[in-house]
């Protein structure tokens, strides 16, 4: 795959040109110094810089050109080594970023400084920020509503909802729910406001408990005795309820242990387990079900639909206020902020690390499809620059040895 072309940074071209400019003023040093040194002999020093330096400047100018092309377009051996392994260097620069960089040690110590919750927080509770987010979910809403109606993704829901429903075990999770209702005494206020539906009926239906007496009475009863019996029908119906209302009664024992065992045989039976799973299948088949979901289901969407479109969306109102309120809330509250930094950090981190070796093979795979050409020009641009520094360095530090070797070969 062929990269598209990018022009060498203007401080590599100049810097490429010094480096060059320099070479060729050594070699006019060089001759010029040579030529003189017959008439002025102390030119044999700035003959050994001039030659030592171009020595240098060549030696790395070799040296430079052959990281990425083959110098004088000669094939010498070893040469053009970035464009012939090409391969091999993205694969070890997948496997360094594999090894060295995605590691979930370095992604942690990495991630700790990043406060995500507070930047969340901060920037939703910005009026701004939450309205624009609002109005995106708003926008949203007419794209989900069409998929759904869409006739294959609506019965695949549908088929997935009624495969996931039939991998549900009711009888355990509805023993959860009354668990926590045991665990928070909701049950015994349930069973305060059922003793008191029974007192309130029984006070209202007096004159029809009373009827009902006299009515399977014997005709020959004197009215006395069934008024006599109502009485003691209903004080000690009243007692019993009294009782019933006491914190130490045994009706409400029996009404605890009742609902325990309730619960364990929904965590346990398969029949309780059975029937549950029936009832909500027959539920969700019933025609009445569909057709009462279906209307539902039709006025919610028009409402929806038509809410979604005005410029005043009430939609879109209850979102922003939502995501405001988040923000406002989130960011008063520093214990929640760290809890959920730690779980941000934690994701990432684990699910980044999980995958390195993923991420680390699509480096590998894109450099690979890069075409040698254009790869070898995008790092010589990239490192150009610094690399016409060693020849200029060359150039210089070569002249130094140059006169320093002149030097010494003058003492022996």
């Amino acid at each position: 795959m062929r990269m598209p072309d990018t022009a060498p940074p203007a401080g590599m071209v100049k810097m490429r040109r010094i480096a060059t400019g320099l070479l060729v003023l050594m070699a006019v040093v060089f001759v010029a110094a040579r030529l003189l040194q017959p008439r002025y002999p102390w030119l044999s020093f700035v003959v050994a810089f001039a030659e030592a330096a171009m020595v240098g400047a060549l030696a790395d100018w070799f040296a430079v050109t052959a990281l990425f092309r083959h110098p004088l377009g000669l094939p010498i051996p070893h040469t053009a080594i970035v464009p012939a392994n090409k391969d091999r260097i993205g694969s070890s620069v997948a496997d360094f970023l594999e090894n060295n960089f995605m590691t979930r040690e370095v992604l942690a110590e990495e991630l700790r400084h990043i406060d995500f919750a507070g930047a969340a927080a901060h920037w939703l509770s910005e009026p701004g920020n939450s309205r624009d987010v609002a109005l995106q979910i708003t926008r949203g809403v007419p794209t989900v509503v069409r998929m759904v109606e869409d006739q294959d993704v609506g019965s695949f829901l549908q088929s997935t909802l009624s495969s996931g429903l039939k991998n549900v075990r009711f009888g355990p999770l509805l023993a959860e729910v009354l668990d926590v209702l045991v665990a928070d005494r909701r049950h015994q206020q349930l069973f305060d406001h059922l003793v008191g539906m029974a007192a309130t009926a029984l006070e209202r239906n007096q004159d029809t408990i009373r009827q009902k007496i006299h009515d399977a009475s014997p005709r020959w009863m004197p009215r006395i005795i069934d008024e006599k019996l109502f009485e003691k029908i209903m004080t000690e119906s009243q007692a019993i309820l009294d009782e019933m209302r006491q914190e130490d009664s045994e009706w409400r024992e029996r009404f605890h242990r009742s609902v325990q065992e309730f619960m364990d045989k929904l965590r346990s039976s398969p029949d309780y387990e059975a029937r549950i799973a029936g009832v909500v299948d027959q539920t969700l088949q019933h025609p009445l079900f569909k057709s009462y979901t279906h209307t539902v289901w039709t006025t919610v969407r028009d409402r929806l639909l038509a809410d979604a479109d005005k410029p005043d969306s009430r939609i879109a109102a209850q979102f922003e206020r939502a995501l405001a309120g988040v923000g406002n809330a989130l960011q008063r509250d520093a214990a929640v902020q760290d809890k959920l930094n730690g779980w941000i950090r934690q994701f990432a981190a684990n699910a980044i690390s999980s995958r390195r070796h993923l991420i680390a093979s699509l480096v590998k795979r894109v450099i690979q499809k890069w075409d040698a050409e254009t790869v070898s020009r995008k790092f010589e641009s990239y490192v150009g620059r610094d690399l016409q520094y060693i020849r200029i360095n060359g150039t210089l530090v070569g002249g130094l040895v140059g006169l320093l070797l002149h030097l010494v070969s003058m003492a022996l």
